[in-house]
C-alpha cells in the first residue's frame, strides 16, 4: 500500500502550507523562525520522488524518506525526522505493514527522535504530540479498538498533545533560553507534528 505514499506525501505539504503563516508566528516567538521552511523544503524533496516512493517495500520507502529528509530539511527538524524514519525502516523490515506492525514501527521511529533529540514528553517539544499518538496507537492495537476509532483516537491525542505545550516551559532549543516567557506559546514544532499527523488520518479515513 506504498501507492498511498504521494496522496500523503501532498496531503502534509497542502497542509504545512495552508498553516505556513500562524506556525511561522509561533516560531517567531519562541525559535527561529525557520521551522517551516526547512519543512517545506524537505517535502518538495519528497514530493518530487513520491512516485518512486511509491513502487518501494515500506522499509525502503521509509529509509528513503528518512536520508531525503536528512540532506534536503537542515535544522534540529531535519535530523530528528530522518532518524525517526530511518528507524521506523529498520523496524519494518521483512514485516508486512498493519495496525498492529505500524504501531510498534512507529514506536520505534518515537525512541529514535527521543534519543536523538536527548528530550521526553513534558519539554514543549514536538514529542509532546508524537509520544501521545504513539501511545494511543499502541494502546488501542492492544486492545482491539475499532480502526476508525483508533483513527480517531490519534487526531484526539495529537490535538491534545500539541495543546499541552501551551503551558509548558521549554527545556530545549532556542525556547529554552526564553524560561517562563516561553509559557503562553505552542510549540511550532509541536503543531506541525499534529498538523501532518492529522492529515495522515484525513487520507486513511478515504
Amino acid at each position: 500500500m506504498t501507492i498511498l505514499l504521494p496522496t500523503i506525501i501532498n496531503a502534509i505539504q497542502n497542509t504545512i502550507d495552508e498553516n505556513s503563516t500562524e506556525v511561522t508566528e509561533l516560531d517567531k516567538a519562541i525559535g527561529d523562525g525557520d521551522h517551516v521552511v526547512n519543512l517545506q523544503r524537505g517535502l518538495d524533496a519528497l514530493s518530487q520522488i513520491s512516485d518512486e516512493l511509491s513502487s518501494m517495500t515500506w522499509s525502503a520507502a521509509f529509509m528513503k524518506i528518512g536520508m531525503t529528509l536528512m540532506s534536503t530539511m537542515g535544522g534540529a527538524s531535519g535530523s530528528l525526522f530522518g532518524s525517526m524514519f530511518i528507524s521506523m525502516a529498520k523496524a519494518a523490515k521483512d514485516k508486512e505493514l498493519n495496525a498492529i506492525s505500524f504501531a510498534e514501527i512507529f514506536n520505534q521511529g518515537i525512541e529514535s527522535v527521543k534519543q536523538r533529540g536527548k528530550s521526553d514528553i513534558g519539554e514543549k517539544t514536538m514529542l509532546d504530540t508524537l509520544i501521545p499518538v504513539a501511545n494511543s496507537l499502541q494502546t488501542d492495537v492492544a486492545n482491539n479498538i475499532d480502526y476508525h476509532q483508533m483513527l480517531e483516537n490519534i487526531v484526539r491525542q495529537a490535538i491534545k498533545g500539541m495543546e499541552s505545550t501551551k503551558e509548558l516551559i521549554a527545556t530545549k532549543g532556542r525556547a529554552s533560553f526564553l524560561g517562563e516567557r516561553a509559557i503562553g506559546h505552542i510549540d511550532p514544532g509541536a503543531r506541525t507534528s499534529q498538523l501532518m499527523i492529522c492529515a495522515v488520518v484525513a487520507v486513511l479515513k478515504q
